[in-house]
């Protein structure tokens, strides 16, 4: 990541010595790694260099200054990722013998990650460059690294150009072509080499999202909410008490994990509590993964809405977690690489936020990782509707990823049980737009039917989903708290983290593995045949009413809701 912005000047001619020199470095380093001239140099796995950059529809502006510090990612790829393929695949099949006989950290690696000579030797080649190592690990499959732009340059074989974006109206900065080095060994992939798409939190306000839709706040929310905050608004608590609605369980024993781009201020976190009248009591650790700061102060720009929501959606569903870990990072193999890896553990991952990515395969490995680990990855399916290329919710069309849609929820009364729900007017969902393939729990008979009009060739989304109205109550940015102003999918994807730690905490009592990637089972067990199972209708609420864009709520599996929110039930059928 680069540390400031450009000035976007043109210093082509002051550092044409400079890159002089670095060619003649890259050339003395190419050889002394293995690649006998530059034109040999080992090719980077992935894409990095976007359409708007490789097409010239992003008119170059100017060169990022030589001596500008960069932070890099540099990922190394898997080592036998046909049998990794084969692996998850497996782990995750409720009818394979090897069905949750996960593998820990450790032995990933020993099977999967790269070996400790590939690893010392790319590590070799940055330090060499002039990079200073600043963390990631072999077991991470990663090495951060920190350097000026004339060190990439050299170490790449790329130019760093600044653009002007050509759908928003600042520069980004971007390599002019995809990265190779001298190495010996290929590379997986160097996070970044740009910052077209800036990661966004999925969350809305009922004020913004009224003035992009022509109508009026007060008419976003048709009913009267029925939550237990202040002005009837839902606390975390009242999304418990709706979608499991025991005691017995409380996620004691787990340890659940948060996807965040920006710290926090966990002072808004206990006024939240304060208000409600609750005490939270699961420790919070902020976890920077790559040297970002975990303080997020809005009197300094920084705005913490995002991430103290998902804190108190995630605690209100599993108040008795081992530990909630708000893991902090610029690049998105940083933060996964470290969620990966790091102990305690994270069993169950909410994730709020949407990006476009450079290469939509560049996470794979560690999507592998987590299901090969017992890990649940939970990502918001975004607020705008049916998905495109222009309104994408990355990385909720993943295949190995949990997609998570919103909907309008009531309840009996304040604090009390579900009573109806009809799909959020805003819920992302669709057709993938990356293109992936659809996975093979997506292709049980019956599960895509003219009625919901999903693709049989790409991925469909959501796959579960929870509420996600403007019925929330809301304390951040260390001011004065809100009710019923914020909705989005945002907070839904902790909910349903949250959940599975209730799951998990049972599977434990019972001397069972973690449910991990639960898609190929919950898939399974909805539909037989062509039909739905009687199992479906004891463990989610089936949402059969309302629109979201191009898209309608069906019965069954449906491409705004998924197959609805969960029922208590469900953790039973998840943990036989």
């Amino acid at each position: 990541m680069i540390r400031s912005h450009s000035t976007g000047k043109d210093l082509s001619n002051g550092v044409s010595h400079h890159v002089r020199n670095a060619c003649s470095l890259s050339l003395a380093i190419a050889l002394a790694f293995g690649a006998t001239t530059a034109a040999q140099a080992a090719e980077v796995l992935t894409h990095h260099v976007r359409d708007a950059v490789s097409q010239g529809t992003a008119k170059q502006v100017g060169n990022l200054p030589a001596g500008q510090l960069m932070g890099l990612d540099v990922v190394l790829p898997v080592r036998d990722q046909a049998g990794l393929d084969a692996f998850a695949a497996s782990v995750t099949n409720p009818a394979s013998i090897n069905y949750r006989n996960y593998m820990t950290p450790a032995q990933f690696t020993a099977e999967f990650g790269p070996t400790q000579n590939d690893y010392d030797t790319v590590v070799k080649y940055l330090t060499k460059y002039g990079f200073t190592v600043t963390g990631g690990s072999r077991d991470g499959m990663d090495v951060q690294v920190v350097g000026p732009v004339s060190a990439v340059e050299a170490a790449f074989n790329v130019k760093m150009h600044t653009y002007q974006h050509p759908t928003e109206n600042r520069v980004f900065y971007s390599a002019d072509r995809e990265p190779s080095t001298g190495l010996a060994i290929s590379l997986w992939h160097v996070s970044g080499l740009n910052n077209y798409s800036i990661p966004h939190p999925l969350f809305v306000k009922k004020s913004g999202d009224a003035l992009s839709n022509g109508t009026e706040a007060n008419k976003l929310v048709s009913h009267a909410t029925t939550g237990s905050g202040p002005s009837a608004s839902f606390l975390g608590s009242d999304m418990r008490a709706a979608y499991y609605g025991g005691t017995a369980l409380t996620g004691a024993g787990q340890n659940l994990g948060l996807f965040e781009y920006y710290g926090t201020d966990l002072a808004d976190l206990t006024t939240y509590f304060k208000n409600a009248g609750q005490t939270n009591k699961v420790p919070v650790t902020l976890l920077s993964t790559d040297g970002t700061s975990t303080s997020c102060v809005y009197s300094s720009g920084c705005d913490d809405t995002e991430q103290t929501l998902d804190m108190t959606q995630a605690i209100g569903m599993a108040p008795g977690l081992s530990s909630l870990v708000v893991y902090v990072g610029s690049t998105d193999t940083a933060i996964i690489s470290a969620m990966t890896t790091h102990s305690p553990l994270p069993t169950t991952i909410g994730c709020s936020w949407g990006w476009t990515p450079d290469d939509p395969t560049t996470l794979n490995p560690y999507w592998e990782k987590m299901a090969s680990q017992g890990q649940s990855f939970f990502a918001a399916s975004g607020d705008d509707s049916t998905w495109s290329k222009r309104n994408e919710a990355w990385p909720a069309d993943a295949a190995y990823v949990i997609s998570v849609g919103g909907t309008d929820l009531t309840t009996s009364s304040a604090g009390g049980p579900w009573k109806s729900e009809t799909a959020w007017v805003d819920s992302g969902g669709g057709i993938s737009p990356d293109k992936i393939a659809i996975p093979s729990w997506q292709q049980i008979s019956g599960v895509i039917n003219s009625s919901n009009k999903g693709s049989t060739t790409y991925r469909n989304g959501p796959d579960v989903s929870a509420n996600a109205n403007f019925t929330f109550y809301v304390c951040a940015d260390q001011t004065t708290c809100t009710a019923n102003d914020y909705g989005g999918t945002s907070f839904a994807a902790p909910m349903w983290a949250g959940f599975i730690a209730l799951v998990n905490q049972q599977a434990a009592a019972n001397g069972k593995a973690n449910v991990g990637f639960i898609d190929p089972t919950i898939y399974a067990e909805n539909e037989s045949g062509g039909a739905l199972t009687s199992t479906y209708t004891t463990d989610f609420h089936d949402i059969t009413s309302g629109k979201s864009g191009s898209y309608s709520a069906v019965t069954g599996y449906d491409l705004v809701t998924g197959w609805g929110s969960p029922k208590a039930a469900l953790i039973s059928t998840l943990v036989p």
